[in-house]
């Protein structure tokens, strides 16, 4: 995995999950709290950094969920690198897809 310049998973746990969170980075998180009381409401914001894709989410990834990183070089930087994605399919146009199919003609017998 070191060696590889884009990154697409699906599902995984433990020691390999742990790495993906830690190669996909962190990224500086904004986070606001609003604090109400009887005679005063006050509100304050933080930024703390969290990782981009946790080990937590790459564990519990659905079926057809995948995370990843892809590479860019010089010439064509790409801004947004890291991503989490979802494959929507059309379930009723794939099942209905086999039934389009034609028998492939048999050309030859070959016995024993």
């Amino acid at each position: 995995m070191n060696i590889t310049r884009n990154i697409i998973s699906g599902q995984v746990t433990s020691e390999t999950s742990k790495f993906l969170s830690d190669r996909f980075g962190k990224i500086k998180q904004i986070k606001e709290s609003i604090s109400i009381n009887r005679t005063d409401t006050s509100i304050s914001k933080s930024s703390q950094l969290d990782f981009a894709i946790p080990q937590s989410k790459i564990a519990g990834l659905s079926s057809g969920e995948f995370v990843g990183m892809i590479a860019d070089d010089p010439a064509n930087k790409i801004k947004h690198k890291t991503f989490h994605f979802e494959i929507l399919n059309n379930h009723e146009a794939l099942l209905s897809k086999p039934k389009k199919y034609l028998q492939l003609p048999k050309i030859e017998t070959i016995t024993t």
